[in-house]
């Protein structure tokens, strides 16, 4: 069984049981190819043309996407599509992301705007509309947010109301920033009927009473289309309600854990291509008679970048590996929401790390690029306009790093998980933190593990202590939450950095070097952050000795003895320069 959503801040992580990147079958190298030879040979070469939104062309190139079968990762066979799981999906959508705007375009059909249908669409719905999504012979687009309706999305305006023969729901409203709308043949939406029971519904382009905005003027991907849609008493067939009336919010939600899912592997992906395209620029330019490269804050430069990056793309497909294998022969459906629902929390994580990590690699590869990065001669403009967006979709991250103390308490409230006890136990622990650590197994990485072991305490500690004294009033309390979220968000991905370097390390010791490498490059960059952090939140509800003694407390979980950063950074940087490339 996978480990459940959560369950990493209470116990020990196998790493024999998290997926990683080394585990990729044969397929799974032959899909990277084909994305690879893909938009190297049709993406880039028309990349400009693209950001210049040259009619007709991101419509082609997804249909070019659909004749390769790169649409279809997720719609089983039956539907016309190649059903090849979730780890092939999200190696798809890491692989993408290089083809710059053409991949938002791909993306947003891919997932948001295909997996409605897959996940809570009918029979006759499904038989309907994937077949033609599969291949790229139509094109789908998800509109859930509206002018007054952005992350607070249960407060939509657009209304319906049942026509007097039956026969239709006539929709009003507008929903804006809308993926694909000036391409899209079927668009998935949401409004309330009578007012009142939000609900899903698929809407084809051709509906009377609908209509399409202008294009948005963006300042990055810009070869997507952005549009308004508009209902004006559009008259949408009763059989086009999606899932079930007044349960709106069970596919919305659940379409946009697994739009954070993909959102984080896809822009851990662009992280890794602006490394490359930053370590290559770096060998080329001579100042001072060397390669830049050569320049030891360069060399710290990309080698935090790679650090970064590897810790993402670790959690990424740790997170891939248990989606796939909770969806294992679960059928296509409202199951397979639930199912992914248990993973709210890490689907969060993945994509604040994601979009935050690429955010510093493209600042970086600017910086690195100097002012030839900030000219659209070189890809580092692009990349830096390019980003910017993913911080905003799919809720903004500071809707996400809500979302997960909220998730984690309504799973310890609902007896889901045993976050509540294991902070009433935590007392009796604190007198003694060394009792209870992992047993000395000569493996590499011993005092780190031993690290994250004190700290899951000392998170438990810090969010107990929250949750005793604020109750149901601690939603009110965003600056706690937000403390929080960030010190289970650094846990869970130095954990799955090391996880990935133990599993490495126990398959072959020797080639394991670069891995525990960069989890420590990692690791101890931010390791300060946890300190800091929970004096924060302490002195904020604590006061006096009680604060002075938790404080003490909070030292003791992360006193660590501090590694030499600079040199490990010069060993991991020589390994990318030589390469020219992402290296892990």
């Amino acid at each position: 069984m996978p480990q459940k959503g959560g369950m990493f801040l209470l116990e020990s992580v196998n790493p024999a049981d998290v997926f990683t990147p080394e585990d990729f079958s044969e397929e799974h190298k032959m899909i990277a190819g084909t994305c690879e030879d893909f938009i190297n040979k049709d993406v880039l070469p028309v990349i400009d043309d693209l950001d210049h939104k040259k009619e007709g062309l991101l419509r082609s190139l997804l249909e070019k996407a659909g004749e390769l079968g790169l649409l279809s990762a997720d719609i089983e066979e039956k539907y016309d599509g190649a059903d090849l799981g979730k780890i092939a999906s999200i190696i798809i959508t890491e692989n993408m992301t290089a083809g710059g705007s053409f991949a938002t375009g791909m993306l947003a059909h891919t997932g948001i705007g295909s997996l409605p249908f897959v996940m809570f669409g009918t029979e006759e719905q499904k038989h309907k509309y994937l077949p033609k999504l599969a291949t790229g012979e139509n094109i789908a687009a998800y509109a859930l947010t509206e002018p007054g309706a952005g992350s607070d999305a249960l407060a939509s305006k657009t209304k319906a109301v049942l026509s007097e023969d039956g026969k239709y729901y006539i929709l009003n409203g507008e929903k804006i920033f809308i993926t694909n709308a000036g391409i899209a043949d079927v668009f998935v939406t949401y409004a309330k009927i009578d007012g009142e029971k939000f609900t899903a519904f698929i809407v084809d382009k051709d509906t009377p009473g609908f209509s399409i905005g202008a294009e948005e003027k963006k300042m990055g991907i810009k070869g997507s289309s952005t549009c308004s849609l508009i209902f004006e008493d559009a008259k949408i067939p009763v059989e086009n309600v999606l899932g079930d009336i007044g349960k709106g919010h069970v596919i919305a939600f659940n379409i946009l854990n697994i739009g954070r899912f993909k959102l984080g592997a896809g822009t851990t992906g662009s992280a890794k291509k602006s490394i490359q395209v930053a370590v290559k620029y770096a060998n080329q330019r001579v100042q001072f008679k060397k390669p830049i490269s050569s320049f030891g804050m360069i060399q710290t430069k990309l080698a935090k970048m790679n650090a970064y990056a590897y810790a993402s793309e670790s959690m990424q497909y740790r997170l891939a590996g248990l989606i796939d294998e909770a969806l294992h022969g679960v059928p296509s459906g409202p199951e397979m929401g639930k199912a992914i629902e248990e993973y709210a929390i890490e689907c969060s994580i993945s994509k604040i790390i994601g979009s935050e990590c690429l955010d510093y690699c493209v600042d970086e590869c600017v910086q690195i690029h100097g002012g030839y990065g900030y000219t659209q001669e070189y890809p580092a403009e692009r990349f830096y306009r390019d980003s910017r967006i993913n911080r905003l979709f799919e809720g903004t991250n500071e809707i996400n790093r809500l979302i997960i103390p909220a998730t984690l308490m309504k799973k310890a409230m609902k007896g889901e998980l045993p976050f509540l006890q294991a902070a009433m136990g935590l007392q009796k622990e604190i007198m003694n933190l060394g009792a209870t650590l992992p047993a000395d197994d000569e493996k590499p990485l011993y005092t780190e593990r031993c690290m994250l072991h004190l700290v899951k305490k000392l998170i438990i500690m810090v969010a107990g202590s929250a949750a005793q004294k604020y109750m149901q009033k601690l939603g009110d309390e965003q600056e706690l939450i937000q403390i929080m979220a960030d010190m289970v968000i650094e846990l869970y991905t130095m954990e799955s950095a090391i996880a990935r370097a133990l599993k490495a390390w126990e398959k072959n010791p020797g080639a394991a070097q670069l891995k525990i490498d960069l989890s420590l490059a990692y690791m101890y960059e931010r390791w300060p952050v946890f300190e800091n952090l929970a004096k924060e939140a302490l002195c904020y509800m604590e006061s006096g000795d009680m604060l002075a003694t938790r404080i003490g407390i909070a030292k003791r979980m992360v006193r660590y003895i501090p590694i030499d950063l600079v040199s490990l950074r010069r060993k991991i940087a020589a390994q990318i320069i030589e390469k020219e490339d992402y290296v892990c």
